[in-house]
């Protein structure tokens, strides 16, 4: 498959096949089992929730979900096809902040040793507001691969 950074957009098609959707909308799980994502898949399908409403949830950081559990209605999850779809919509989008989180520690880890190469850990603890101990836990020097290239709510130029 070929990408394109720039012009990649997680939300499906109406071209691509249910697989080829579930692929792209589900991309932040590429460091699942397959046997894991086709359960969540088929939790999905089970709940009736399509590709296409799991990538607007995930486009919009679970915004809508929160605003109508929040707002104190009787029957606010009808509108998004019931309790059993809000609670894998919000798993799902909880699953995709959880990847963001690492790769923005990855980001971070990445930095934290080109500091040390040029500071001592005391110098970078101070600077960036944790223990010395920390910063050697901190520190790795990679970035994973795996990690996804671009949110889904972001439309790069």
């Amino acid at each position: 498959m070929d990408r394109n950074p720039r012009g990649d957009k997680l939300q499906p098609g109406p071209a691509d096949s249910a697989a080829d959707q579930w692929i792209r909308v589900l991309a932040h799980r590429q460091k699942d089992a397959p046997a894991t994502v086709a359960s969540v898949i088929e939790r999905f399908d089970a709940a009736g929730v399509t590709p296409n409403q799991v990538a607007s949830h995930l486009e919009d950081g679970g915004d809508r979900l929160y605003a109508a559990a929040s707002s104190g209605g009787a029957d606010w999850a009808v509108e998004f096809g019931g309790e059993r779809a809000v609670a894998l919509l919000a798993a799902e989008v909880s699953t995709l902040m959880s990847h963001l989180v690492a790769r923005a520690a990855s980001v971070r880890s990445v930095c934290i040793g080109a500091l040390l190469d040029e500071y001592s850990a005391v110098t970078v603890a101070s600077a960036i507001g944790v223990a010395r101990q920390k910063v050697y836990e901190l520190a790795r020097p990679s970035v994973d691969p795996d990690y996804l290239t671009t949110t889904p709510w972001r439309n790069h130029e």
